[in-house]
């Protein structure tokens, strides 16, 4: 499935985030299953998945992409630091519909290259950056730009930033912003400056029941969508 396109057709554009830890919070939920929330999320009405594979920092592994394929029929992203092509040929394997590439730990060359490989394999690629000097490693083979609001030295994460980056952004690309996004308000704020897609993570996975946070975010935008004063 094509996340690009999903998030190009969708009201919310909800790229729900299964994620066990982070850096900057420590274990979230040590002890998650995809089998617990990803049906969960898909019921809920995420526009797409994201399923961190990282296990030194965020405690995921591949198999977290191989068991969330079978319970949901939205685009996958595998989020995971990309450095060669064996990833990529690992995402494939796994059901995943899109990788992620991050500027900050590519060199230009290297991204033109895994995105190119991520092509040839029939993966969509995301592109993260946090800041205006990284444009410079979007390509022809990027489908999406992710602007992560995370600032990468203290942690500290601020939707300021996809603000600040949206007029830089090329206009044929579809834009997402990542990290910090907790409500409607904000989302709607962003998606009239071109954004289509939001990747949430910790908002979800720290609640009790991460589906029903999703589920109220959803209803929130639509409520805004209906009184846009409110």
């Amino acid at each position: 499935a094509s996340l690009r396109n999903a998030l190009e057709t969708s009201s919310h554009g909800i790229i729900a985030e299964f994620k066990r830890r982070s850096p900057s919070k420590g274990w979230i939920k040590r002890e998650a299953k995809p089998s617990d929330i990803i049906p969960g999320y898909r019921k809920s009405g995420a526009a797409a998945l994201s399923v961190l594979t990282d296990e030194k920092y965020f405690g995921g592994t591949l198999d977290d992409v191989l068991a969330a394929r079978p319970l949901a029929d939205i685009p996958i992203l595998r989020k995971d630091f990309t450095v060669d092509e064996y990833q990529l040929h690992q995402a494939c394997a796994a059901g995943a519909d899109a990788v992620l590439l991050i500027a900050a730990t590519l060199g230009v060359n290297e991204c033109r290259h895994l995105a190119a490989v991520a092509h040839e394999l029939k993966l969509e690629t995301v592109l993260e950056v946090h800041s205006e000097n990284e444009l410079e490693y979007v390509n022809d083979n990027i489908d999406i730009i992710g602007v992560n609001n995370r600032n990468l030295g203290t942690f500290i994460t601020n939707t300021a930033n996809s603000e600040y980056l949206a007029p830089k952004l090329p206009v044929s690309i579809t834009r997402i912003s990542e990290s910090g996004i907790k409500d409607a308000q904000t989302i709607l704020r962003l998606q009239l400056l071109g954004f289509k897609g939001f990747l949430i993570g910790e908002s979800f996975m720290q609640a009790d029941n991460p589906a029903q946070e999703l589920a109220r975010l959803v209803a929130d935008i639509w409520e805004l969508y209906q009184n846009p004063r409110a």
